[in-house]
């Protein structure tokens, strides 16, 4: 049963820990010399990805397949194109390959933790039943 617990809680942490990384990117939006105003519509803007893990990750607290699979799915289908991005920059395979690592792959491993919860939790409570029936 701890282990059940463990994995109901361990993809919901990583995806709060994920959200705030990708969410620190966001602070270069405030730079001296520029308007308030405008610094909070940038920080808006630099917030969009993390606003959209938010909801993902609110999806999969409730419906933890759906939720895995959209997390898995998101970092898979953003992999290449960070790596990409990255590569164009710096020119750097072994460099690009650890920001997919940083960036991309805690969010597939979310979303197949999330799964792994979901089948996990459904064979506990299904012999949960099956033991109650048994009685």
């Amino acid at each position: 049963m701890r282990s059940v617990l463990l994995l109901y809680w361990a993809p919901r942490v990583l995806a709060i820990l994920g959200i705030l990384f990708v969410s620190m990117f966001s602070l270069d939006a405030f730079q001296a010399g520029l308007a308030l105003k405008t610094q909070i519509l940038d920080w808006i803007m630099h917030m969009i990805p993390s606003f959209v893990l938010i909801v993902i990750l609110i999806i999969a607290w409730k419906w933890e397949k759906i939720g895995g699979i959209i997390f898995l799915s998101l970092g898979l289908a953003f992999s290449p194109y960070v790596f990409w991005g990255n590569y164009t920059m710096n020119h750097s395979i072994w460099m690009s390959f650890f920001i997919i690592l940083t960036i991309t792959f805690p969010f597939i491993l979310v979303g197949a933790l999330f799964i792994l919860s979901h089948h996990t939790r459904k064979k506990a409570t299904d012999l949960l039943k099956m033991l109650e029936n048994q009685k």
